[in-house]
């Protein structure tokens, strides 16, 4: 992160993933510590749920085939729909824990991440406990961030929904039909990717500017201008690797019992490092994408500014201000 801030524009994918490697290895004692602190538990919970959620519905589908062979009306039948009652609500109070620790866990450790990673590139000095004191006061940033993009995908997969239902019954259920249905999934894709690419930036700019909430997801949909395919390619990667992982884990943990209790152990203790090294690079990936789109639109990104604003998170922090004289000023080169 020595590079000077004019070169970062100059940055392409595999100059993005040297910088990202390059500073992970450099800082990596406060990069552990923040591993085993926040995004450990956080690949731990993605894992956990899909064992635990696999469980839970292989119970779901037994209770009800022996519901469906049972008479109704009969003492096993009351029994089994009390059961299948029960297996279904514990199964949704499952679903709401783990995103809600999802969600919280994701935050925090964006929070650590990106505040750690902009500290290196201001050259501040850096500790833990700093990092610990400052990830509240940024969380409750991204958690307004994160419902305005909850609101925006919610709205995009609404529409998306409307159209396609509206195209069925208009289109004819023959070849055309089934194309024109296929081009819709793949511009829906699309459509998706670049909104969650908008959004991981977000969270950055929630980080790193006076902006947040709405007013953080516009200023990422211009700063990812004529950098957009690199952050394409990016974050593409990060979540082909994730499901990569997740499709191992389900072959060799989930579903693998014919493998024996040590090795599954084995493969889920692999997958749960893979992981979490996936996401300390991918929150890095993203804060370095920051700065290199910043300075692609000659945006200066002043070191000392930018080190007064992360001293300022360990006071009482105020949202900046064109009068506070340390928002990341805009500099046409």
């Amino acid at each position: 992160m020595d590079r000077p801030q004019e070169e970062l524009q100059f940055l392409g994918l595999f100059g993005i993933y040297k910088e990202t490697i390059k500073t992970i290895i450099s800082w990596r004692k406060i990069f552990t510590q923040i591993t085993l602190t926040f995004i450990l538990p956080l690949a731990f919970i993605f894992l956990a749920h899909m064992e635990v959620s696999n469980l839970i519905s292989g119970k779901i589908m037994n209770t009800d085939f022996q519901k469906h062979l049972t008479r109704p009306g009969t003492l096993r039948y009351n029994k089994l729909t009390d059961a299948l009652r029960s297996e279904w609500i514990t199964y949704w109070l499952l679903k709401a824990t783990y995103f809600t620790f999802l969600i919280a866990f994701s935050l925090l450790s964006t929070s650590a991440v990106v505040y750690t990673t902009a500290c290196i590139y201001a050259s501040r000095n850096l500790t833990f406990t700093s990092v610990c004191n400052v990830v509240p006061k940024v969380w409750k940033r991204l958690i307004v961030t994160f419902l305005c993009a909850f609101v925006v995908f919610f709205i995009y997969n609404m529409l998306a929904f409307f159209m396609v239902v509206s195209f069925m019954l208009l289109l004819p259920a023959d070849t055309f039909g089934d194309v024109v249905f296929h081009i819709m999934l793949i511009f829906y894709f699309i459509g998706f990717v670049y909104i969650s690419i908008i959004w991981q930036m977000a969270c950055v700019v929630s980080v790193l500017d006076s902006s947040y909430g709405v007013k953080a997801m516009m200023k990422s949909k211009n700063l990812i201008k004529g950098k957009r395919w690199v952050a394409i390619f990016i974050f593409s990667k990060i979540h082909l690797s994730f499901f990569a992982v997740q499709i191992i884990f389900e072959l060799f943990v989930v579903y693998g019992h014919a493998l024996g209790v040590w090795r599954r152990v084995g493969f889920a203790v692999l997958c749960l490092l893979v992981l979490s090294k996936l996401f300390l690079f991918g929150f890095v990936a993203q804060t370095i994408l920051y700065l290199v789109c910043k300075s692609y639109h000659h945006e200066n990104v002043d070191k000392s500014s930018l080190a007064d604003l992360l001293e300022g998170y360990l006071g009482d922090y105020a949202a900046l201000s064109a009068d506070d004289n340390v928002q990341l000023e805009q500099t046409r080169v």
